[in-house]
């Protein structure tokens, strides 16, 4: 069996046990870092159709084909960067095998490398999970973006429009990654290995 389809079979079995609490992606936490593993699964089988519905809205072609590309982690986790959200991580075919090494030292992804990853914002006012945007990086070719190491950096919205951005915002954070080409990674206990 596949991650693909495990982690299928897993979202299928949750939307269909989950009952009124997936119906209405509710949470009862006050914090993100407070969900467990279990609340975290159930809220994605709940929320996660609802996320590719709205960002294949527009007409990003990332938004339209990642799901398809090789999950990093087998469940959303919440590492803090983007706000506190649950963030789950897929890898393009060109950045799969050397993102899944998590490697901390002389990482350099190759050019095509693109990596997409979904958000969902616990609104603790409200009691619910919601749809956040889907952040994409892409490494260009060499000198394609040399403030940012070759990374562009975008995002879709949950309406699937594209969410404007400000490359440095993006790279300030991401550049303290030294050693690993700018790239955040999931947290270990959700990782999934080559």
């Amino acid at each position: 069996m596949t991650i693909r389809t495990f982690l299928a079979a897993g979202a299928a079995a949750m939307a269909f046990t989950s009952g009124a609490y997936a119906a209405d992606c509710k949470t009862d936490v006050e914090d993100a870092f407070d969900l467990s593993g279990a609340q975290i699964e159930e809220i994605y089988a709940c929320i996660g159709d609802k996320m590719l519905e709205g960002y294949t809205k527009g007409d990003n072609e990332v938004a339209a084909v990642y799901r398809t590309w090789t999950p990093t982690a087998t469940r959303p986790a919440v590492a803090g960067p983007h706000g506190n959200r649950l963030l789950n991580t897929f890898a393009n075919d060109i950045a799969a095998e050397q993102y899944l090494k998590f490697e901390e030292e002389g990482v350099v992804m190759p050019a095509g490398s693109v990596l997409a990853k979904e958000s969902i914002k616990i609104n603790v006012k409200k009691s619910k999970a919601v749809v956040g945007p889907l952040f994409i990086m892409t490494k260009g070719e060499a000198g394609a973006a040399p403030d940012a190491d070759d990374w562009i950096y975008s995002a879709v919205q949950p309406n699937g429009k594209p969410m404007k951005i400000k490359q440095s915002f993006c790279h300030n954070c991401h550049e303290a990654f030294e050693g690993q080409d700018a790239l955040g990674y999931p947290l270990e206990e959700v990782r999934v290995s080559n």
